[in-house]
């Protein structure tokens, strides 16, 4: 490992190519994230005796690096939440210049060509910095101006017409921001991946109060230590579609909580919510391979939406798994779970389900109307799955 402080336009400069591995998270700050982080340009831009300020650090494979034409290319490990907003900082900095006359010494093109793109470069290696699947083709269009594809990342958009309303309606030039983004620095830390553990570190990195999601440590834990092919195969046959499964509610952590659930299901114990990675990683270590327990997750992600958000076709079950929702007992899901994956396997018939989840609804509705307190369902319900896990289905009919 190797690791120096850095300006952080001079670490954007030059050929070069920032790559987000497709282990890696999607695109996640919020407008208020960013709202700090031009706060804090303005803070350095305005003030003298601010002479820098740290943005923390960014970590990427030094002997990932390979050459294809002239651009060099570095894999990200950490760090692609702050470089993407500072680019469409950049971007709406630049713009803001053109729009109102104030390019001088720096403008619109020196900023694309500086920071942005690599502009002698053609295809994809024009971008000086490639997102993951989901978020590419966004912030590339975003860059050029091209139309938005259809299925665009919608935080990325929102972002970036966040920042360009923030500018406009700021007290300070858009040559100050480009002054307080000068002042930011970085430590650049520089991997060999002979030498350093990927996945070690980017778990203390967890540790140090970066804002990572278990759902995080998960992906890059089965996903970071294989070949690049056995990882794009897995990743779009089975991570990828699990993303898009709860992405689509804007919940970050709604993965994690369908971990814990799915770990309570397999283990009859449930994890507390800020533990899930290391339960899941203790379960999953001499069980399953990788693909054996992704294939695992990816189906019972399925189920977790059927039930939990109503996606289930058969419509007296999924009437069955509304009035479920609506008393708000979401102890319930893990028993919920092991029911509807013992129904998909036969080894329940509809009636049968039916009939459990009648009776369950019925059990929260009489005890909500006797004012019996709720803190005791998750015991009640854990000791159901455990029965369940026991017996192998065995219901009185």
């Amino acid at each position: 490992m190797k690791a120096s402080e850095t300006n952080f336009l001079k670490f954007l400069q030059g050929t070069k190519q920032f790559v987000i591995p497709i282990y890696q998270r999607r695109y996640t700050w919020t407008k208020k994230t960013c709202q700090q982080l031009l706060e804090d340009i303005e803070r350095a831009a305005t003030n003298p005796k601010i002479a820098g300020h740290f943005i923390g650090s960014i970590v990427y494979i030094e002997n990932s690096l390979y050459h294809i034409s002239s651009v060099t290319q570095l894999s990200v490990i950490d760090g692609q939440q702050r470089i993407a907003t500072l680019m469409l900082i950049l971007l709406a900095m630049g713009k803001q210049m053109e729009m109102t006359g104030q390019e001088q010494e720096m403008t619109l093109k020196k900023i694309m060509s500086y920071y942005l793109v690599n502009a002698e470069e053609e295809g994809i290696q024009y971008y000086r910095f490639q997102l993951s699947k989901s978020d590419r083709k966004t912030l590339n269009a975003i860059l050029t101006g091209e139309k938005l594809p259809s299925n665009h990342s919608r935080r990325l958009v929102d972002n970036y017409e966040f920042i360009v309303d923030y500018m406009k309606q700021s007290e300070i030039s858009p040559s100050d921001y480009y002054k307080g983004i000068s002042k930011l620095f970085m430590v650049d830390i520089a991997l060999n991946i002979e030498h350093d553990d990927p996945q070690l570190i980017f778990e203390s990195l967890n540790s140090t109060g970066i804002d990572l999601t278990q759902a995080d440590l998960i992906r890059n834990l089965l996903l970071m230590n294989m070949t690049d092919t056995e990882r794009n195969r897995l990743y779009h046959q089975y991570w990828y579609p699990i993303e898009e499964f709860f992405f689509q509610y804007e919940d970050i952590n709604l993965f994690d909580r369908f971990v814990r659930d799915y770990i309570t299901v397999k283990t009859g114990k449930t994890p507390n919510i800020n533990v899930v990675y290391t339960s899941f990683k203790s379960y999953y270590k001499g069980n399953y391979t990788v693909e054996e327990i992704m294939k695992e997750l990816y189906r019972y992600a399925g189920y977790y939406l059927k039930i939990v958000y109503l996606k289930e076709e058969d419509k007296d079950l999924r009437q069955c798994f509304a009035d479920l929702k609506t008393l708000n007992v979401e102890v319930s899901y893990p028993v919920l779970l092991k029911l509807y994956d013992d129904y998909i396997n036969q080894i329940l018939s509809k009636k049968d389900f039916l009939q459990i989840l009648y009776t369950i609804e019925a059990y929260i509705f009489r005890r909500s109307v006797c004012e019996i307190p709720t803190n005791t369902l998750s015991k009640t319900f854990l000791m159901l799955q455990r029965e369940l896990n026991q017996s192998e289905h065995v219901f009185c009919k």
